[in-house]
């Protein structure tokens, strides 16, 4: 094929994009990845993974992400880096054009839409002021910036309590704020952060603004839902940790095929329905479980149905 045309289209080299990666050119057949930042997904900018098999003492998201990568380009996938798919559409042949910000024009027999999801934001008082500034969505990238200092958690999830450990690592206090008095986390992960002296809970509370003096930030306020009173935390940053939004753009024009919260609504084979030949995987999908192993698994057998309908 040439140089701007394959079989498979894959959007997206998160744990999804690369695992579907592997499969489809272990199909032997001309497979692209395209990413628009680094492969690896948000696992990358997770500091440690616990629950992916075969690694029992635990493995840095970083390179998890690297060892997937590798093995998707081993067996042939080709990945199109700092490259962002910015329309597709699926022509009266069934085949799919695929245009890059770069000006380029892709086509491809199917395509994978493994686009990942982007963090939540609170959108309160200072935060779109103070981002870059104390106000971060990643531990593992921020987390030497605030040695010996105090910061805020915000979530109550897996992802937050994780980070707020790695987080202890360098700053002197981690405040966990959650609006619940009970965690979503694992129950393992939040015994680690009760049990952890550099962690303090704020809990039935809700984030109202960051403030700072502004150049950074310098405070957290907050309001307890039990009495309602609102308090400043001194903190130099916050970490936002309260879920993802689908990156579900692309879907657009082509298929109504998304649930309330924008999560793309593939069957249990990966596919969308109405559109022949497309294909979604991992978080952007409405799954259940987002973790790195079902993003991968959805990923596997996005690839594997995709390679089916070509044969067909």
């Amino acid at each position: 094929m040439s140089k701007n045309s394959c079989d498979i289209a894959i959007i997206g080299a998160g744990p999804a994009g690369l695992a579907a990666g592997l499969y489809a050119a272990r199909g032997l057949v001309d497979t692209v990845i395209f990413e628009r930042q680094a492969t690896g997904g948000q696992i990358v900018t997770t500091s440690w993974v616990e629950n992916y098999p075969a690694f029992p003492g635990g493995v840095s998201g970083s390179d998890l992400g690297e060892l997937m990568t590798r093995q998707a380009q081993e067996y042939g996938a080709r990945i199109e880096l700092f490259v962002t798919v910015t329309s597709l559409t699926r022509g009266s042949d069934g085949a799919f054009t695929l245009q890059t910000d770069s000006g380029d024009s892709w086509q491809a027999r199917a395509v994978i839409l493994a686009c990942g999801a982007v963090p939540r934001k609170l959108d309160i008082d200072g935060e779109a002021q103070y981002t870059g500034r104390g106000v971060s969505w990643c531990a593992t990238c921020d987390a030497n910036f605030f040695r010996d200092k105090r910061v805020a958690v915000i979530g109550g999830g897996n992802t937050a309590l994780e980070e707020a450990l790695y987080l202890t690592k360098f700053a002197s206090t981690v405040y966990v704020v959650h609006r619940r008095e009970e965690f979503r986390a694992a129950a393992i992960v939040v015994k680690r952060a009760a049990e952890n002296p550099q962690v303090e809970f704020v809990l039935s509370s809700i984030p109202l603004a960051i403030v700072g003096d502004d150049s950074k930030v310098t405070g957290l306020r907050v309001r307890s839902l039990a009495d309602e009173r609102e308090q400043t935390l001194a903190v130099d940053g916050v970490f936002e940790f309260v879920g993802v939004e689908p990156v579900n753009e692309l879907l657009a024009g082509l298929a109504d095929a998304t649930d309330a919260q924008g999560y793309i609504t593939a069957d249990a084979c990966g596919s969308i329905p109405g559109v022949p030949g497309l294909f979604a995987a991992g978080d952007l999908t409405c799954s259940s479980l987002k973790q790195v192993i079902s993003a991968a698994g959805s990923g596997a057998t996005a690839a594997a149905t995709a390679l089916k309908y070509l044969e067909s």
